[in-house]
């Protein structure tokens, strides 16, 4: 009766390791941390020495690097790809992304026409009592 047990919980090992879609290494680790620090360093250093007159044109490129940090992050140590958990983490992420997308882009467009149609101009305000 023991040997049927065993044999039992062997096929649940088996089971268990055909379900693994990524195995974690230090070399990934170590990848993802180098990739980590020259993702900090570069806009760190462009923020620094100025590298970028236009105002607007610096916070693309550091919105850009965050955006590939957060991809390294997610692949490297989150260990995020389509074949984990069956793809349902991944389809979780892009929900996720989703809504906090329409959030950020509802609240700004709230927020724009709140302030151009709610703030009197200066013709309204001498009018007022």
């Amino acid at each position: 009766m023991s040997e049927h047990k065993n044999d039992h919980h062997d096929h649940h090992d088996d089971h268990h390791d055909d379900d693994v879609g990524y195995h974690a290494t230090v070399k990934g680790y170590v990848v993802g941390f180098i990739l980590s620090v020259i993702l900090t360093a570069i806009p760190f250093a462009l923020v620094m020495t100025k590298g970028i007159e236009s105002s607007s044109t610096m916070a693309l490129v550091l919105l850009a690097f965050a955006a590939v940090q957060i991809v390294v992050h997610m692949v490297y140590f989150l260990h995020m790809n389509s074949k984990v958990e069956g793809g349902w983490s991944m389809l979780a992420l892009i929900f996720t992304v989703a809504i906090v997308v329409i959030m950020l882009a509802g609240s700004v467009w709230v927020m724009f026409h709140l302030n151009s149609n709610m703030m009197p101009t200066v013709h309204d305000m001498r009018n007022m009592p």
